[in-house]
């Protein structure tokens, strides 16, 4: 090497300047604390070692995208800047192959030569992304078990599973790992894993993101969503990537809860429909709440949806209703994955979880001569929802109906908890409107949440929402822990 180059002012090394020296350690030290991290990933999966990786076994990419630099003065500040963020990992990276959770998808697939173009507008607004996370296979599972990369730490109850498809994602956020983290939703992979890690969660009206350079799984229903652990970050992020027209509509919101589906729910009352409740009526610009049983709305509104609905009595309508919907909701996630990815999984035969090879030979086994009443049904759906919310209201109703699984557990989820959690999810989901899912404590020791639903369209409306109800939510949800474990009272005799 010439002189010069290793030489300062006055002939000094470059070597002896004490920051360059800094510099350099630093960086060994990253790669010494990432070569840690994968040795620590790989006894753990062989089950060789009790301790957890680092990074709680969230992410299967270490990678860093970083912002272009912030323009100068009199440019605006980028709206995400100093943020982090994760990415699951049916996002496509450029000079990166995107992996679905599986091996045998990421050795017969090659680099992209793409970024998502969510990831490149959150980049471009000053947040810096750090990697991508582990996912159910094929975005298929609701659990969050992965048979190859394993299953991740739920930071908020360790003995259960996180939930899936995205359970890295979410477990990156509940862990204080990225400040928020990007999966997608189909049908609950956000909403399910952000229930059972205690975070927030927002699905987009279906389309209103754009899902370029992701790997679908069924287009009609899948959409780019977020976690954040802090409103106002689940709010920022809607900023960026939410069209400027995303339901900016202003006026007295009113809250319609559906009573039948808190009847299932295992959660009291008081810590969860009290709450809301309590919340609004301390907040300015809401209407009297309103109660209905969303089951006879949708067997009532939705006529397609009679030949999916099992024989009924009058009182058991409601239940056949949400079961049918969650049922046309499957059928047409199956039928579109078939169409994007049958010729694949018949060719290379990927190795597989048991749970994900029964979902996708029900999807690549798919017979059905009926498709378009599904897609009729879809569409009849999201008119009766709008009929019902109108441009202010939002329909509130429990995320999931039960607890999630034991890690490494022998069970499985069960037929009933499977119906009621499906049933719940799919009201957004083949609606394609757009819901938040907010945490709301504990009861049993594992997290609790609600979901508030919008009409398709009014995305920014219902962040806006939330970020107006949020604080005051918490703040009744530590009043309602108080007063249930609150001592009871003896007369004094």
């Amino acid at each position: 090497m010439d002189s010069s180059a290793r030489s300062g002012a006055g002939g000094t090394t470059a070597y002896s300047n004490p920051r360059a020296w800094i510099v350099a350690g630093v960086a060994v030290a990253g790669v010494i604390v990432l070569a840690e991290a994968a040795r620590r990933r790989r006894r753990w999966l062989r089950g060789k070692s009790t301790t957890p990786p680092p990074d709680s076994g969230a992410f299967c990419d270490s990678l860093e995208l970083t912002p272009p630099p912030q323009a100068p003065p009199p440019a605006a500040r980028q709206q995400l800047s100093d943020l982090t963020f994760a990415v699951s990992h049916n996002f496509e990276i450029e000079g990166h192959v995107a992996g679905f959770g599986n091996p045998d998808w990421k050795k017969t697939h090659t680099a992209s030569s793409r970024t998502a173009v969510a990831v490149t507008n959150l980049l471009k607004q000053g947040a810096t992304c750090v990697g991508r996370t582990v996912m159910d296979e094929l975005g298929f599972g609701v659990t969050g078990e992965n048979l190859h990369c394993g299953t991740p730490i739920n930071p908020a109850s360790p003995s259960v599973v996180p939930g899936g498809s995205c359970s890295g994602s979410a477990v990156a956020v509940s862990a204080h790992l990225v400040d928020f983290a990007l999966g997608t939703d189909t049908t609950g992979d956000l909403r399910i894993p952000a229930s059972f890690c205690g975070v927030l969660c927002f699905r987009p009206s279906h389309g209103v993101v754009s899902a370029l350079g992701t790997l679908p799984n069924s287009q009609s229903l899948d959409t780019i969503g977020w976690l954040a652990r802090d409103p106002h970050i689940l709010h920022r992020v809607g900023d960026v990537l939410l069209p400027a027209a995303a339901g900016g509509l202003k006026g007295k919101k009113q809250l319609v809860f559906a009573d039948d589906c808190f009847e299932s729910l295992k959660v009291p009352n008081h810590k969860t429909v009290d709450v809301i409740e309590s919340a609004v009526h301390a907040l300015p610009g809401y209407q009297p709440s309103k109660h209905i049983n969303i089951g006879q709305y949708i067997i009532s509104n939705v006529p397609s949806l009679k030949e999916f609905c099992e024989p009924s009595t009058k009182l058991q309508e409601g239940n056949s209703a949400l079961k049918a919907l969650c049922t046309v909701m499957l059928l047409l996630q199956r039928y579109e994955f078939k169409a994007n990815h049958e010729d694949w999984v018949n060719t290379v035969k990927p190795k597989l979880g048991l749970e994900i090879t029964t979902r996708v030979l029900q999807a690549v086994n798919f017979r059905d001569d009926n498709i378009k009443s599904l897609y009729i049904v879809r569409s009849e759906w999201r008119s009766a929802l709008k009929n019902l919310l109108k441009d202010t209201g939002i329909l509130v109703l429990p995320t999931i109906a039960g607890y999630p699984l034991k890690r490494n557990s022998k069970q499985r989820l069960s037929s009933e908890f499977e119906d009621k959690m499906y049933a719940f999810v799919s009201i957004a989901a083949l609606s394609g409107c757009c819901q938040a899912t907010v945490p709301l404590g504990n009861h049993n020791d594992h997290p609790i949440s609600l979901s508030f639903v919008a009409a398709h369209g009014s995305d920014k409306f219902l962040l806006r929402a939330i970020l107006e109800m949020y604080s005051t939510i918490q703040e009744q949800v530590v009043s309602a822990s108080k007063m249930f474990f609150a001592p009871p009272f003896y007369a004094e005799k």
